[in-house]
């Protein structure tokens, strides 16, 4: 089986724009969780989320450096952010081939878990009040979840696999682990992969407010709503962004002279068969799809240093987790640092597996492990574990897994490492 690095990263968040802004925010303990104020949400029971900065704040976004005006009204929003991290990833990635060949061993795997939500309703109310003729020639690509691949394949010629993931929350890794097995099976030599959302609109937020899957107590101090383990957490807060990552076969990087981040040693799947939403309270899904990563990357428990949690801050879903990497790792756990990022970002739903992908790539990079902020007071279910609580770690990591589970019970679960 050939073996697949990572050779480019890029990322939208909460937090910023670009990799290294990123990761100084989230080592430093910043948060990325605040009050809505782009549409109303008086009437929603949750008034907070995690928004990418605009333009005037340092590490915001401003789409005209990145997408010309007359393309971003043929785009919903998480086209938008997708292309943003893509075109870092590649750039990065100095992969832009110009020869036939090449280019056709060159594919596109990005996903979304909703796609165009906001631009479906607000059709919707425009063909309502005003008649279809009334509609954009442009409204169905614009909200097409696989037109983020299709648009990145187009800017840059890429003829290969052009395909896309809908798994929920489980997207964004799901787009990363199957990108690598058609490197791995000489599908392609080089993939674009990972996953953006932008759910984060009236109809997004009142949604997940009915199936109460929202934090509702924390609305006057949003910092501090997203708190995994934490015995005050009460539901999870929603983030926007996109995570891309460009896949390369290692011979293939290594001709070219690319720079390595990681390696993608691990990829493991399973499903719950249980509930449209809640996990299974024995958290069995979540089990089988880390263990299945640990066989394909031929490790041993103790052989994983970081685990990037799923880790929502939702009741339930904490400990579940937890429980189910414990009974992984059986005493490895001691060793062991578990973290979530979503106290910082939010959850990002089918983005948050392909930045959290990246911040794990990160801590195999630096040495340094992210915090899990507003862990003041754990559950005590967790006392036996290292969950870099408030303040980033230092400390060696050569492998780390990271976690997403979606509702439907689709679980993934990447392990990338040092390349030895």
């Amino acid at each position: 089986m050939r073996r697949v690095v990572v050779t480019g990263l890029g990322m939208v968040t909460p937090l910023g724009v670009g990799v290294d802004h990123n990761w100084s925010q989230i080592t430093n303990g910043k948060s990325g969780i605040s009050r809505i104020e782009g549409f109303d949400v008086s009437d929603i029971t949750c008034r907070i989320a995690g928004q990418v900065p605009v333009a005037d704040v340092a590490g915001g976004l401003n789409l005209d450096d990145w997408i010309e005006p007359r393309e971003q009204r043929k785009q919903d929003r998480f086209i938008q952010l997708g292309l943003v991290a893509a075109i870092q990833a590649v750039e990065d990635s100095g992969w832009k081939p110009d020869d036939v060949e090449a280019q056709n061993r060159t594919g596109v795997m990005i996903g979304s878990g909703i796609g165009g939500l906001d631009t479906i309703v607000q059709t919707d109310q425009l063909m309502n009040e005003r008649g279809t003729r009334r509609i954009s020639p442009f409204f169905i690509p614009s909200a097409l979840i696989n037109l983020i691949s299709g648009h990145v394949s187009i800017k840059y010629g890429f003829r290969g696999p052009n395909h896309a993931v809908v798994t929920a929350c489980s997207t964004g890794s799901h787009a990363i682990g199957d990108a690598a097995r058609m490197v791995a099976l000489d599908d392609a030599d080089v993939m674009v992969a990972g996953g953006a959302e932008a759910a984060v609109c009236r109809i997004g937020m009142a949604g997940f407010a009915a199936a109460r899957a929202l934090s509702s107590g924390y609305n006057d101090s949003p910092e501090i709503a997203s708190r995994p383990w934490d015995k005050g957490r009460d539901g999870f807060v929603m983030g926007e962004g996109a995570g891309i990552v460009v896949l390369e076969e290692l011979e293939h990087a290594k001709a070219r002279d690319a720079t390595i981040y990681a390696e993608i040693k691990g990829y493991g799947m399973s499903g719950d068969a249980h509930h449209i939403t809640a996990p299974a309270e024995d958290g069995d899904g979540g089990f089988r799809a880390m263990q299945a990563a640990l066989k394909r990357a031929a490790l041993m428990p103790e052989q994983i240093d970081y685990v990037n949690a799923h880790g929502t801050s939702t009741p339930l879903g904490d400990l579940i987790e937890a429980g189910a990497v414990s009974r992984l790792l059986g005493d490895a756990i001691k060793t062991v640092s578990m973290s979530s990022t979503k106290s910082a970002t939010g959850h990002l739903l089918g983005a948050a597996g392909a930045i959290e992908a990246i911040y794990s790539i990160k801590a195999v990079q630096t040495g340094e492990v992210p915090p899990t902020l507003n862990l003041n007071d754990p559950e005590d279910a967790v006392a036996g574990f290292d969950l870099v609580p408030l303040e980033a770690k230092q400390r060696r990591v050569s492998n780390a897994m990271s976690n997403s589970f979606g509702f439907g019970g689709t679980n993934a679960s990447l392990i990338v490492g040092e390349v030895t």
